[in-house]
């Protein structure tokens, strides 16, 4: 999300909406026939300016991207493929630490169906989206696409109905919920977001790099440039052919780049790094990796087609050249497949042409050797001699992947909510990860294919000095230390066992040995908070306190900053742990509310099914509002001590507010 100024219009434009209920979004439908049976269902969304509504590709751990649902498509309609999305702009947060995908002005849905059921006569599906300025809202939208009568002769030129509802959130509960009928059109021009595939490139050719240092590939490289050199008719014959070697070999692996992409898709693949199954499978396939490298087992292709490859190598010329390409390719995967395999994953996360992009660094890394080494065969003197080195390398990747798919993991932790992986638990993990490939360096651990070490090198000693200090800077993020270093991979400070830690203010300690009432738990700076309004409520009546509701979010990036920049000031924390009953409502909780709770609203229409979607309800129905953060100060007969406030970045001005309303308590 861009960062905004927050500027006293902006304020004061805020300040006189609280009294109603924000929709920066007006939507829009329309139904387009291809066929008698097949239909494009269209959602167009009209973005208020600077507002922005999240793609459904967003990543992990960052704003909460759009999610639709098709009602009763069972027995009446096909889904075909996924919905297809106008091209979003990208911008890194430095809140989540994430990149975002985001959309601004307009945005356009497309969901192609196959009709089954010949009697069906409309269908509905709705949109769970975030929408985001200097607050957030979270809100649902449910579209009726009314389905055209099919005729026997149709024309080339597609049928367009159109139908729109929009929700007029001023009015009567009834008002609310009716639609109206009118006309729109859309189009979104096609931009390209390039931020962050140099970043990919250099980390592929990076992994590259490491790869022509391991047992597999780095002995080839004096035998296939002495092969060229010797059976070349002349030295710059030979050059040629080295070059046109290293041009196949980066045009195989770009080829399996566009093959990744073309048949999962440039969207589906960031849909698939974004689903917690799918990041359970990348951590289950890095694992693997790594056991590899550190020498389990070898991860290798047939032998029958490299013995196919290098007899079509024989045949000279540009081919045998490619084939000869091809089976470094095939004979090194032991050693290579691993990093290719990891590098496809991290690029998939990005969407897009990544794995492209990814696949030419890695490639151009690996060739670049061959073709320079036979353009200056001397070079090849200065080479260090294969040895037990090239092992040394293998296994330290192995202890990168291992380390690497614990992220993967932790993020289908952080997306379900399971709370199995922490922040200790994570840490706990990296630091035996990084602490036993400490010992390994300083040769206190061997691997099954490592040579005896009778010495260790400058070299070696240096890498494990600084994999050692590495391990010691995250000791202390066990006890809560912030380890800004290393910030974008374990999960949040607040997603742990201890969110306040031996680093927080030391007045939280005192918190956390007292017995918590019913329903609450130790939050953010040591703060007691309940998460649950009636058990809020009934402490605050016994305890005969004010009532501070936080309208809040997981995803929320400035209801992130109040806490961070603002809860954190001293006098305003004396005030939120000492003088009030903090409720922090999420309102986009995923978690299903019980079946007896379920129902639909009276205010929007929508279908209340998840905690979330009760507490947005709550904030509509009581407080005409749907915007987060958003803060209320009541009394325990629940009415309002002053008047809200929203976002307020400047910790004096929120700490008057906070203190007038307290002063008004009775």
């Amino acid at each position: 999300m861009k960062k905004l100024l927050f500027s006293l219009f902006t304020f004061l434009a805020f300040a006189n909406g609280f009294s109603q209920i924000i929709n920066p979004v007006k939507w829009s439908s329309k139904i387009e026939k291809l066929s008698d049976t097949e239909f494009n269902l269209v959602m167009e969304g009209k973005i208020e300016d600077e507002w922005h509504v999240y793609s459904q590709f967003t990543p992990a751990d960052g704003p909460i991207p759009a999610e639709f649902k098709f009602k009763d498509a069972k027995g009446n309609y096909e889904l075909i493929g996924k919905v297809k999305e106008s091209p979003y702009k990208k911008q890194y947060n430095d809140v989540f630490e994430v990149d975002e995908y985001y959309f601004e002005k307009k945005v356009t849905f497309t969901q192609k169906v196959k009709i089954t059921n010949p009697k069906l006569t409309s269908i509905k599906a709705s949109i769970d989206y975030q929408v985001c300025k200097e607050v957030c809202i979270n809100q649902d939208y449910t579209f009726t696409f009314a389905l055209p009568k099919i005729e026997v002769a149709t024309t080339d030129t597609p049928v367009v109905t159109t139908n729109t509802a929009s929700v007029d959130t001023t009015k009567t509960a009834k008002e609310e919920t009716k639609k109206v009928v009118e006309t729109t059109q859309s189009s979104e021009p096609k931009q390209e977001e390039e931020k962050g595939l140099w970043t990919i490139f250099f980390l592929a050719f990076l992994g590259g790099f490491a790869a022509l240092l391991t047992p597999c590939v780095f002995p080839m490289i004096p035998m296939t440039v002495s092969f060229f050199t010797k059976q070349s008719k002349n030295p710059a014959q030979g050059k040629r052919n080295a070059i046109l070697y290293g041009i196949s070999i980066i045009a195989i692996y770009v080829v399996l780049g566009l093959v990744i992409t073309g048949i999962f898709g440039a969207d589906a693949l960031n849909a698939l790094s974004t689903n917690p199954w799918f990041n359970i499978l990348f951590f289950v396939l890095l694992v693997v990796f790594a056991v590899s490298f550190l020498g389990a087992f070898e991860i290798m292709l047939p032998n029958s087609w490299a013995n196919k490859v290098d007899r079509q190598a024989d045949r000279g010329g540009i081919i045998g050249i490619l084939f000869m390409a091809l089976a470094l390719a095939i004979v090194s995967f032991s050693c290579t497949g691993p990093i290719v395999g990891t590098l496809l994953v991290e690029s998939a996360s990005k969407g897009g042409i990544a794995p492209i992009v990814g696949m030419l660094g890695f490639s151009s890394a690996l060739a670049l050797p061959f073709m320079l080494f036979a353009m200056f065969p001397s070079w090849l003197n200065s080479l260090p001699k294969s040895g037990g080195w090239l092992n040394t390398v293998k296994v330290s990747l192995g202890f990168l992947e291992l380390a690497l798919a614990f992220k993967f993991l932790s993020n289908a932790d952080l997306v379900l909510q399971l709370h199995l992986l922490e922040r200790e638990v994570f840490l706990a993990i990296w630091i035996a990860i990084f602490g036993a490939w400490a010992l390994y360096l300083f040769g206190k651990i061997t691997t099954p294919h490592d040579s005896p070490l009778t010495h260790i090198s400058v070299g070696r000693l240096s890498l494990a000095l600084l994999v050692l200090a590495f391990t010691v800077y995250m000791l202390p993020g066990l006890f809560g230390a912030p380890l800004k270093l290393i910030s974008a991979f374990p999960p949040p400070q607040t997603y742990s066992e201890s969110p306040t830690g031996f680093f927080g203010n030391t007045s939280s300690s005192t918190s956390n040995e007292k017995a918590l009432p019913d329903g609450a738990k130790v939050g953010e700076h040591g703060i007691i908070t309940f998460t649950d309004y009636d058990k809020g409520l009934a402490y605050a009546k016994e305890v005969n306190k004010p009532i501070l509701l936080d309208f809040t979010g997981f995803a929320c990036v400035n209801c992130r900053k109040m806490e961070i920049n603002v809860w954190s000031d001293k006098e305003v924390l004396s005030v939120l742990k000492n003088d009030l009953v903090l409720i922090s409502l999420y309102v986009d909780d995923k978690r299903e509310l019980p079946k007896e709770e379920k129902h639909v609203s009276k205010v929007t229409g929508n279908d209340i099914e998840t905690i979330g979607d009760k507490w947005t309800e709550f904030m509509i129905t009581r407080y005409k509002t749907n915007t987060q953060p958003f803060y209320v100060l009541t009394d325990v007969k629940e009415q309002k001590l002053n008047e809200p406030v929203s976002y307020t970045p400047d910790s004096k001005e929120y700490l008057t507010w906070l203190e007038d309303g307290i002063s008004k308590f009775n």
